[in-house]
């Protein structure tokens, strides 16, 4: 049963970052420019996340049906993937993040999956802010992936079939080591959650707000997770 954090503020906020193509296009510039300037947004809404109080910031950097936009977005994606950790990874250690990745790694470039051990491995003691990125990342994926291993724990008698519940199932996802989040942003005024934490987020609230990715300010993201506070939420159940 999820619980409320002791503060008002949302602990874990997850974020769809949409809206970098369009912001590039109406600029007249490649897609590519777009996802660039998003990139040094994360880093700015990273380094807000303490001063709302948010501990946890999981952000949807590469779906599993991204892998359908063009060869040379694909491409440049990944490159800029492979540039931020290398470029980021002293700052990241610094300020205190830990980073860890969520996604199936097996379609991956090696090099890109090295760079992702790594950055994992060098943040490992931090706990100022705990950012996951979500790369090569489905929710349905994801779960069909965790009933797998699980079936695999049944199969080799390691778990019973009655023993199986709802608490269960959580400890085989790829978010196992975070708590759910708490407060669900979408950017770019797109009202869908595209197959994103979708077990994990059954009780967090949303906020699907018009702004594209690369002008989400550190001060919308402030008003936003302020917001929250002001929600009534009950998973569920009738409040007095």
């Amino acid at each position: 049963m999820p619980k409320d954090s002791e503060h008002n503020g949302p602990k874990h906020v997850a974020v769809i970052m949409d809206g970098n193509g369009r912001w590039a296009t109406n600029r007249k510039k490649p897609r590519l420019f777009g996802h660039h300037a998003g990139a040094r947004r994360v880093k700015e809404i990273v380094r807000a996340c303490p001063d709302v109080g948010v501990k946890y910031l999981t952000i949807f950097a590469f779906s599993t049906e991204n892998w359908k936009r063009t060869q040379t977005e694909v491409a440049g994606l990944m490159k800029l993937f492979r540039r931020y950790i290398i470029r980021e990874a002293n700052d990241l250690l610094a300020e205190g993040v830990r980073v860890r990745f969520i996604g199936d790694r097996v379609r991956l470039d090696e090099k890109l999956v090295a760079l992702m051990d790594q950055l994992e491995l060098l943040t490992s003691q931090n706990d100022k802010v705990h950012l996951t990125i979500a790369l090569n990342y489905g929710g349905r994926d994801e779960v069909a992936r965790a009933t797998q291993r699980l079936a695999y724990d049944v199969q080799a008698g390691k778990l019973k079939p009655e023993n199986v519940d709802e608490e269960t199932l959580p400890r085989y996802l790829d978010t196992h080591f975070l708590p759910d989040p708490d407060l669900v942003i979408r950017t770019s005024g797109e009202a869908r959650i595209s197959n994103f934490l979708l077990w994990q987020s059954a009780y967090a609230e949303y906020e699907f707000i018009d702004t594209l990715w690369p002008d989400f300010t550190k001060d919308i993201f402030g008003e936003v997770v302020g917001r929250f506070g002001t929600r009534e939420r009950r998973f569920g159940a009738v409040l007095a």
